[in-house]
């Protein structure tokens, strides 16, 4: 978004993210602009690295860089615990103010990053696309490996309970990366620990999402792990994932994010095609099965938001 884009040019994202007045400011663009059913907490899956140890900045181009990754157990090792309500109060000042701006309007998204993405991306010292070197700590130091991802799952779960204290209405947790792990290498060195934060937070009252990329070999895994809704991404089509993960649990997805860059008619076929698989049936949120592409032009995301109420609202009142 322009707007956005704007902000960019004198800021950096992570000053955007420490700075609670310009995170809302941020997090209400699209809610201003485009027809969404909930505002997303404007923040970064890697704000507890810096707290911890694990000093990292954004490379244009590159996305965000480590500056100095787990490498041996060692570096597990001299890793910081920390209390995520003091050293993240930015962000959950941020929620705060949220929770005024948005009253009466929409509900309040917040969110966290689960140990196996973090652990990646700790160890990668970046993105990847092979994570080969995640994989090979895993499996030459699996010690190691449990004791980041248990610290990474002990902090996450305190920052999500921070964040439903200080007002958000649900609650996203990102495995974006687990789709690179096969079902037995995701059972043994994954799931446990997602588990665990989805266990702590049972009870507090607000959905909670599980969201990854790629993970149609691992849908089943991803249930059990835990969630009230789980996202899927465009892979695999939403009926035949729905049926993978249960109907007594919510769905989120799963249109392609780069439809959006084609013609309106293919993208209009397309969402309706996933409100068709939908069937009307209660607990589906219409998203994209990734994030929106930078060079998406706004009209269209409007365009979409616009299709999928009208297409909904029909449905509803359809005999």
């Amino acid at each position: 978004m322009s707007e956005y884009r704007a902000l960019r040019h004198r800021y950096s994202l992570l000053e955007i993210c420490r700075q609670p007045e310009l995170a809302v400011a941020v997090t209400l663009q699209p809610v201003e602009v485009i027809e969404v059913d909930a505002a997303i907490l404007f923040s970064d899956l890697l704000l507890p690295f810096t707290p911890m140890g694990l000093d990292f900045d954004f490379v244009k181009g590159e996305g965000p860089s480590v500056e100095r990754p787990i490498r041996t157990p060692q570096d597990v090792d001299r890793l910081r615990r920390i209390e995520p309500r003091e050293a993240l109060s930015h962000v959950l000042e941020t929620i705060r103010l949220l929770r005024t701006e948005l009253s009466g309007r929409v509900p309040l998204i917040g969110f966290g990053g689960a140990p196996f993405t973090l652990a990646a991306y700790a160890v990668e010292g970046g993105p990847s696309t092979t994570y080969a070197r995640t994989k090979a700590f895993m499996y030459a130091q699996p010690g190691a490996w449990h004791r980041l991802c248990g610290q990474f799952a002990d902090t996450i779960a305190e920052y999500m309970h921070a964040q439903i204290d200080a007002g958000v209405q649900a609650v996203q947790i990102f495995d974006s990366w687990a789709g690179a792990l096969s079902r037995d290498d995701y059972r043994e060195f994954a799931m446990p620990h997602t588990t665990r934060i989805f266990e702590s937070l049972a009870g507090r009252g607000v959905p909670l999402i599980h969201f990854g990329v790629g993970t149609s070999a691992i849908l089943r895994e991803l249930r059990a792990a835990g969630g009230d809704v789980i996202g899927v991404d465009w892979r695999l089509p939403l009926d035949e994932a729905w049926t993978i993960v249960g109907h007594d649990c919510g769905i989120q997805g799963n249109l392609d994010p780069a439809v959006l860059l084609g013609p309106g008619d293919r993208l209009f076929a397309a969402a309706g095609d996933v409100l068709r698989r939908a069937g009307g049936r209660p607990g589906h949120i219409f998203n994209l099965g990734h994030g929106v592409l930078p060079s998406t032009p706004l009209e269209r995301v409007q365009e979409l938001a616009r299709y999928v109420h009208r297409a909904s609202a029909r449905d509803e009142h359809s005999p």
